[in-house]
């Protein structure tokens, strides 16, 4: 992203009342296709999970590891959650589960549940940038810093107030910094900086290259700013976007809250089995 932080939606502005988005409808399973035949990919804060005070606080609630678990086995391996968070970070929230999954917004990658991270030719941020930016959480108690290794992420949901000092900083230090190659992406209480070289939707595209997601229609559900590069690229795919909490572009339904999202996921599974009943 090239353009000046100043040009940057704050929270207020990211799009949960904007008129230009399309109406959409609840989402109807029957638009989804049989589960041998889809790729389920799922974003995790303020999609499969509620959001929390801090990232610490997420928690799984229960019933959803077996959801996920009957999801998994019922499309053969081709189910991914598709996150901001590092791999070790989604794999401590959902242990002892382990789940294919994107981690980084693209930075890193495990194809199968077992499988060993594979990287997704990202380097890690410079330790003089994250030193730059870490120094921002003094700004105001509340402010939470938190090291992707990818990126670096400032939260302020226990410091609303500081919102415009936190992106006022970062410009300044983007500023000095102008040919870096780096991304900051607005988010709800949260602001992140990245390496520009990769999104979400780099590595859905690589995900999507390789068995068993390669061929299948992918359904994509997520609900903030960094989900839109995948809601972008589902029709590559003939695919299906669906968001969360919001009306966003070029989408084919939204869900009002993550439980909305859970109750769909485990009512797939049940038409599954009705379909499969004689």
């Amino acid at each position: 992203m090239d353009q000046d932080l100043a040009e940057l939606p704050m929270k207020d502005d990211i799009a949960a009342n904007d008129d230009t988005a399309p109406e959409t409808v609840p989402v109807p399973r029957a638009l989804v296709p049989h589960l041998s035949e889809t790729a389920i990919l799922l974003d995790i804060d303020g999609t499969l999970l509620d959001l929390a005070p801090t990232p610490r606080e997420v928690w799984v609630p229960p019933g959803l590891s077996k959801t996920l678990n009957r999801l998994l086995q019922r499309t053969n391996g081709a189910l991914a959650l598709v996150s901001g968070r590092s791999l070790c970070d989604i794999d401590l929230i959902f242990a002892p589960d382990h789940y294919p999954a994107v981690g980084g917004h693209g930075a890193e990658m495990r194809i199968e549940r077992e499988s060993d991270s594979l990287a997704a030719h990202a380097p890690p941020m410079d330790k003089e940038l994250k030193m730059r930016l870490a120094a921002i959480a003094k700004l105001s108690p509340g402010i939470l810093l938190e090291d992707k290794g990818y990126s670096l992420a400032l939260h302020y949901r226990l410091a609303p107030h500081a919102e415009k000092a936190i992106y006022a900083a970062v410009s300044l230090i983007r500023a000095d910094l102008s040919n870096a190659p780096i991304e900051v992406l607005p988010g709800k209480c949260v602001c992140e900086i990245k390496h520009s070289g990769f999104t979400k939707a780099t590595g859905v595209h690589e995900l999507m290259t390789r068995e068993p997601f390669k061929g299948r229609r992918p359904l994509f559900i997520g609900d903030d700013v960094t989900d839109e590069t995948v809601f972008a690229i589902m029709p590559d795919y003939n695919g299906f976007a669906f968001s969360v909490g919001r009306r966003a572009q070029g989408v084919a339904g939204h869900f009002d809250t993550p439980d909305d999202v859970r109750q769909f996921l485990a009512h797939l599974l049940d038409d599954e089995s009705d379909a499969a009943r004689p």
